[in-house]
């Protein structure tokens, strides 16, 4: 009887240490993940540290600013958009809610708005964005509502709450690469 009380408590600890392990995996990854996101001020004036010059010399190159005339204030545009772009990323990334597939709608934007920047020679920046987005708002918004319309018509046929709802609707991946891995 000593063995196999001897093998019970080695594997109940094994299965803490397991948890334990998880835990601290997850706590590392909220920590660095949070510890970013805090940073994104600092993130965003990194464009102050740029010389206001149409040419800015650095080690990795040399960058025009072309159209933009400063290279100060092509990084001002830049980090206007790439910083909110990262932040659109994780919310996507780690948002549990059956709706965070409507964040690829602001994810697109941001991402066509860094590509016509980087392309500064057309005049008008920001313009013809509706045309880009229309296919992703296609298809993103009536499978949303129709998610919310399905989710809705079974809590009036059952006894669930919305958050069991929300639970059974909700796609698991095992981690950040299966949840990119699920959309390619």
């Amino acid at each position: 009887m000593d063995r196999l009380q001897q093998k019970s408590k080695k594997r109940k600890e094994n299965s803490l240490n397991g948890v334990n392990n998880n835990l601290s995996r997850t706590a590392i990854l909220g920590t660095i993940i949070a510890t970013f996101i805090s940073s994104t001020p600092l993130l965003y004036l990194l464009h102050e540290s740029v010389p206001d010059t149409a040419v800015w010399d650095t080690f990795l190159g040399t960058y025009e600013s072309g159209f933009w005339e400063s290279a100060q204030y092509a990084m001002w545009v830049y980090t206007g958009k790439v910083v909110p772009l990262i932040l659109m990323f994780i919310w996507f990334f780690t948002c549990k809610h059956w709706w965070y597939h409507a964040l690829l709608v602001p994810i697109v934007m941001y991402s066509f708005q860094i590509i016509t920047s980087y392309h500064a020679e057309l005049e008008n920046t920001d313009e013809n964005q509706i045309l880009i987005l229309l296919p992703v708002l296609v298809i993103v918004v009536p499978s949303i509502y129709l998610i919310r319309a399905k989710m809705f018509n079974k809590i009036n046929m059952s006894n669930k709450t919305l958050e069991e709802m929300e639970a059974e609707f909700m796609i698991k991946p095992k981690g950040v690469w299966s949840k990119v891995k699920q959309y390619f």
